[in-house]
Formats: structure tokens, C-alpha cells, sequence
């Protein structure tokens, strides 16, 4: 029965509100109130904060550490720009990868374990195109002992709360609009700096399983940050960059880093080796299924047992624990089967591509008072480490302006607007539409217009399904606050891939091999694509510009 939450709202100040409890927003709350304890830190998390986030349990390795006199931040940027194909602004990644030896340093001091061989060095694995800058770490409970930490340290988090919009105060972020993902109260955050720290676009196309939630990466990441910040003045870029990878059949659980930088082997169906020693380069996979020498298989049979036995380690106790049920459900034992491997739904995210709000090294935006961090934020490649770095960087900013920043002041227009929307749409009788039914459609359709092999035919096709799509939003039927939160959530989606569409269309090149492949645009054209495609809403509508890539020691444009 449908339960009246109209008229409830929740309100709340402070100096420091994170908009997600994951790697980036946990290490930001943890490292702002180490700099100043007296600092008023909350967290908006959308699920519960001790296991929200893409790293809900444990890691098995930071996957940038530049370890001196092993590697360098210098030859980490020449490495990532080869995984960019040169789209990179250099100041970001380089500082990722400058402090990332002081950050390993500081998890050691948790108690966080990073395993070292017999000479007493730390295990590295190769895993980029350049360097070995995959550090092995093997801490099962990392997001719990980050969580633990936050909170002792003052922390307030604010559990299963969905950020909607952020509030502004004379084109600087004053706070945020949120509703409890179960009760449909809404909740208001007055604050004088904002962290963006949600994560990309998980939920994107559908999964092989076509199970709407059975994604790679955080089922509950769906684009909120890019929204909010798009809709706040902030560009987002990358969008184009549709990425899928390869991972365990059914379950879309990782596994490549793991075994393929312990020797593990990836073949095709015939048995030609595809990847073997490093793991970015995930479009021979992709090319290998498409031209039907898929699917494709991980073989560790050829290792030996202390080998296999730690890549099990790493797979049943840190990574996902679950994989040691599954694949003794399927009775497979990896001396003598291999592992089956299918290709993912697409995502947008970061972490793991190019996807996220426009960002410097300082983690600024182009809103004053608005930092991004983590998967959400558009420092390419940056994986676990550049989420903890970069949380760490936005915090040590948060903290000088908070101090040098007048108070802000909430717009009361700008918050009866989201509560008037939140009332419609909670209130509204005579709906039909299930907004489940409504996702799966969308993210067919995502799937059918927005992922490479892409075309101008196409993008103009999704102009139609994207209009068509909003007017339906109006028609879902919204019954609890559960409900709610999933129209927000689709909403998201579709603004995304309008974003991805635009973005597309404005890239006349194929870059990034099945991320980015035009067949009406089939090359890759250096001279006048070798840069950024960034997006900005201006009046409700998305605009798509060239941004030059910055080199090192030079500002990046916001």
C-alpha cells in the first residue's frame, strides 16, 4: 500500500558533504579530519557506507605504485598515454602516480598487507603496457578497515541516501538534495564544499545474464555524480570512451588482473594465445569474439601449484569470495579446466576508462566549492589508487577553502523544486509503467545505438528512443520510496547516454579500438581528434566542445 511521504524532510549543515562512502569518498572524510579535526564531515551514501562502493570487501593490489628505483611517475605518463591513445591530461595522472609510493606507505600503517618476495622488495605484477606498477596486496577487509578508520575519526554518514541535486549559491555548491532510497524522505544537506565521489555508470547496457543488477562493476553506481555536476555547471568528458572487458561467464566477476599478471594465459577458441604478461590491452579479446574465435578462456593448468594456489587465495578471500561457490558449483578445477570468459556490459566509469567530470590535479571542477574523486572523476586509467590519491587531494583542498571561503546560503526555491517533484512524482495516480521494465529497455536500447560498432545513422535513431524514453518517465508508477529512487536512477541512465550519444557523434574518428569504432569514421585521425570531447548543459541542453590535452605543469582546462 502506498505509504504518504509527502511533507517529510530531513535537514542538515556542514563544512564537508562527500556524496558517496566508497574508496574516494571513505579516504576523503578519514584524510579531512586528520587536517583538521574539528571539520563537520558527512557522507550521502546511497547504500550502507561499511560495504558500499566498488570495493565492498578487499583488494588483492594497487594497480599504480610508482616504487622508487623500481618505477617512475615519468614513465608511468608514458605508459598510460599509450593506454589513452594520448587522450590524457599529464598533471593528473602524474601526481596519481607520484603519490602513490606515500600512500602505499600510509595503508602499510593501517595494517593493510602488501606481500614482499624473498629479497624483502614488494611483489610487483605486470599489469600496464610500461612499467610493473601493479603492487600485490592482500587485505580481504580494506573497505571495512577504511570505513573504520572514517568514523573513529568523526565521520558522520548518512546511510542509504540518493544525492538528486546539488544546491548552489551564486555559481558556487552549496549543499545537496537527497531522499532515503527506502522511505522516500527527503533529505537536505546545507555545506560549504562539496565531494563528488558516486562512481560512473554501472548499470549502462545490460549484462549477458540480462539480470539488471548483475554487473562487473557497483550495481548501484548509475551516473548520479555526472548529473548532478552536468546539471551544476561542471563538464564531463570521455563519454564516448563505451567500455566492456571480458570476465567469468554468469557472473562478470574480476579475475584478469589476478591471474594473467601471475602467468595466467588468455585463448581464443583455437587455442591462439591473446594475452599473456600485461593486461590493458583487452581489445584482442573483443576482436577475437566478434570474429567468432570466441568465447574466449583463462589457463592456468600450466602453472605450478604454489601459483594456482595463490591465485585461488586472491579469488576466494580477497577479491570475491563468492567465486570459490561458484566455480566449485560448476565443478571446475583450475589444474585441469579452464575459465570461461564473456564479454561484459558496456560502462562508463573512470576507474577503469576515461569517463568522468572535468577535473585538475587539485580535483577541482569548473563549480567553485566542487571537487570529484574515484571512478566519477575524469583522471583516465586511475583504478583503486588514483580513487584514494585523488580522495586525499579533493580533502587537503576541501579543508583551505572551508577555512577561506564565506558561509553559503540555500536557495529555499531550489530545494521546493526537487521536493515538489519528489511529491508528483510519488503522488501521481493512473501509471502504468513498471520502472524496472523501463530500465531493461532503456539499456537495451543503449546497447542497440550507443556501443561500437557506432555510426551518424544510429546516434540520430537514439535522438528518438532518448525522447521517447522521457516521455514514458512521466508514466512509470511509483509506489515507495524504493521505486522512486529507481525512476531517479533511470533518469540518470538516460541523461548519460545522451551524453555518450553526443559525444559520439562529435568524435569523428575511431580511437580506442571496440571503446570508440565509427565504421563511418573507421581511423584514427591524431591531427584533429587527439583531444578531449567535453560536455556541458547549458539551458537543458548538452553541448560537445574540443578540449586540448594538457601536458605536464600546465593548467587543464575546466
Amino acid at each position: 500500500m502506498r505509504k504518504d511521504i509527502s511533507m517529510k524532510l530531513q535537514a542538515m549543515e556542514t563544512d564537508f558533504l562527500i556524496i558517496g562512502g566508497g574508496s574516494a569518498g571513505c579516504i576523503a572524510a578519514m584524510h579531512a579530519l586528520q587536517l583538521n579535526p574539528d571539520l563537520n564531515v558527512t557522507i550521502f551514501e546511497k547504500s550502507d557506507i561499511v560495504y558500499g562502493g566498488s570495493i565492498a570487501r578487499g583488494m588483492d593490489a594497487l594497480n599504480i605504485v610508482a616504487i622508487p628505483g623500481q618505477t617512475s611517475a615519468e614513465l608511468y605518463l608514458e605508459s598510460v598515454r599509450a593506454m589513452t591513445a594520448g587522450v590524457v591530461d599529464a598533471g593528473p595522472s602524474y601526481v596519481m602516480a607520484e603519490r602513490s609510493y606515500a600512500l602505499l606507505k600510509e595503508m602499510e600503517s593501517w595494517g593493510v598487507t602488501f606481500p614482499k618476495d624473498e629479497n624483502g622488495q614488494y611483489k610487483t605484477l605486470k599489469y600496464h603496457v610500461k612499467g610493473k606498477f601493479q603492487t600485490a596486496m592482500d587485505e580481504p577487509e580494506l573497505k571495512a578497515m577504511l570505513v573504520k578508520r572514517a568514523l573513529d575519526l568523526g565521520t558522520r554518514p548518512v546511510n542509504r541516501v540518493m544525492a538528486l541535486r546539488l544546491l548552489m549559491d551564486n555559481g558556487r555548491v552549496a549543499g545537496a538534495v537527497g531522499m532515503n532510497v527506502r522511505t522516500g524522505q527527503m533529505v537536505v544537506c546545507k555545506a560549504k564544499t562539496v565531494l563528488v565521489a558516486s562512481g560512473g555508470v554501472s548499470r549502462f547496457t545490460l549484462p549477458n545474464s540480462e539480470y539488471l543488477y548483475g554487473v562487473y562493476d557497483y550495481p548501484g553506481n548509475t551516473g548520479d555524480g555526472f548529473v548532478m555536476a552536468l546539471r551544476a555547471g561542471a563538464g564531463v568528458t570521455g563519454m564516448e570512451y563505451t567500455q566492456r572487458t571480458m570476465l567469468i561467464k554468469d557472473t562478470n566477476m574480476p579475475l584478469l588482473a589476478i591471474c594473467v599478471s601471475r602467468g595466467g594465459r588468455v585463448l581464443d577458441c583455437e587455442g591462439n594465445i591473446l594475452m599473456e604478461g600485461e593486461v590493458t590491452n583487452t581489445n584482442v579479446m573483443n576482436e577475437a569474439f566478434t570474429k567468432g574465435r570466441g568465447p574466449v578462456h583463462i589457463q592456468l593448468s600450466h602453472l605450478p601449484e604454489e601459483r594456482i594456489r595463490e591465485i585461488e587465495h586472491m579469488l576466494f578471500t580477497t577479491e570475491r569470495p563468492v567465486n570459490e561457490r561458484f566455480f566449485a558449483g560448476r565443478h571446475i578445477d583450475f589444474r585441469k579446466q579452464d575459465i570461461e570468459l564473456w564479454p561484459t556490459e558496456y560502462y562508463l566509469c573512470g576507474g577503469h576508462g576515461l569517463a568522468g567530470i572535468r577535473v585538475n590535479e587539485r580535483a577541482e571542477t569548473a563549480v567553485p566549492g566542487l571537487y570529484a574523486a574515484g571512478d566519477v572523476a575524469s583522471v583516465a586509467k586511475q583504478h583503486l589508487t588514483g580513487a584514494f590519491v585523488f580522495g586525499e587531494v579533493a580533502a587537503e583542498q576541501a579543508v583551505k577553502y572551508v577555512a577561506e571561503a564565506p558561509d553559503t546560503s540555500i536557495n529555499e526555491n531550489d530545494v521546493a523544486a526537487v521536493k515538489a517533484e519528489l511529491d508528483e512524482r510519488f503522488t501521481a495516480r493512473n501509471r502504468d509503467i513498471d520502472v524496472h521494465d523501463l530500465e531493461r529497455k532503456v539499456r537495451r536500447m543503449v546497447a542497440d545505438y550507443l556501443v561500437s560498432p557506432k555510426n551518424a545513422h544510429k546516434f540520430e535513431l537514439w535522438k528518438y528512443w532518448s525522447k521517447t524514453f522521457r516521455e514514458d518517465i512521466k508514466h512509470v508508477a511509483v509506489h515507495n520510496g524504493h521505486e522512486l529512487s529507481k525512476l531517479y536512477e533511470v533518469e540518470n541512465i538516460l541523461l548519460c547516454a545522451d551524453c555518450s550519444a553526443v559525444a559520439g557523434d562529435f568524435r569523428k574518428e575511431s580511437r580506442w579500438g571496440e571503446s570508440h569504432y565509427r565504421s563511418d569514421y573507421p581511423q584514427r585521425d591524431d591531427a584533429n581528434w587527439k583531444c578531449h570531447v567535453v560536455i556541458k548543459m547549458k539551458d537543458g541542453k548538452l553541448n560537445a566542445e574540443k578540449v586540448r590535452v594538457s601536458e605536464l605543469n600546465e593548467e587543464v582546462s575546466l
